[in-house]
């Protein structure tokens, strides 16, 4: 890598350090992580190149969408998101924290995901947290990994605390890894919202391409939502 690369590189991951950002999705384009981490010295770059929601007949776009996930030693990783939010022209929820885990053995893992729930807009004040309990398990070219945790988020005009939980199954199939999930959430005091649809991640060497279908399977979930997104490696040390 040349010293100019070098230098916009280091740039553009403390920009994204500073913007710190959106609500946990680190593993795009599903709403599950799996309990694994970036290499030590190994800069995860995802770009989300739209989002689209639908929910009681109206749409909201975001577009870019950006995730950093930087390890720093094994088995430990920092996560950074951020999410702009183009039909309201600002930027969406934010978001920062650490995921580790542990192997017990080659075929299952498990880890914790801690994230600082940040205002990034005047309409947001106070900073949440939302912790999570991950697993996943490896068989052949089956992959598993399930999510439970809760969240407490002062940020919005009412403070919302609740729960949410996922499940995901993913195969292996060559530079294909096609997966199906299940996912639900609930504020307290209001309906829960589960949502369930298909995903899949195609090794383009040199980087990933995303993307993910989701259907509302409650009358609480938004009606539908698709993302893409392109992913890249980078050692940095």
């Amino acid at each position: 890598m040349s010293p100019g690369s070098r230098r916009w590189l280091r740039s553009a991951i403390v920009a994204f350090l500073q913007l710190s950002a959106s609500a946990a999705a680190a593993f795009p384009p599903y709403r599950s992580t799996d309990a694994e981490t970036a290499e030590a010295g190994q800069l995860e770059l995802r770009l989300g190149l739209l989002k689209v929601e639908r929910e009681d007949g109206d749409n909201a776009y975001a577009s870019p969408l950006l995730r950093a996930n930087l390890g720093l030693v094994r088995n430990l990783e920092f996560i950074s998101e951020f999410e702009y939010q183009a039909d309201r022209g600002r930027l969406g929820d934010g978001a920062a924290g650490f995921k580790g885990v542990h192997f017990f053995s080659p075929s299952f893992s498990v880890g914790l995901e801690t994230l600082a729930l940040l205002p990034v807009s005047s309409e947001l004040s106070g900073v949440g947290v939302e912790s999570q309990l991950l697993a996943t398990f490896r068989r052949d070219d089956l992959l598993l990994h399930l999510n439970a945790g809760g969240f407490y988020d002062p940020r919005p005009r009412d403070t919302e605390r609740g729960w949410r939980a996922s499940v995901l199954a993913e195969l292996r199939r060559g530079r294909w890894r096609p997966g199906l999930e299940l996912f639900a959430k609930q504020v307290h005091g209001e309906p829960s919202q589960v949502q369930a649809g298909p995903g899949v991640i195609v090794d383009a060497d040199p980087f990933d391409v995303r993307a993910g279908v989701h259907f509302g399977l409650t009358s609480a979930a938004p009606d539908f939502r698709a993302t893409l997104w392109l992913s890249w490696k980078w050692r940095l040390w």
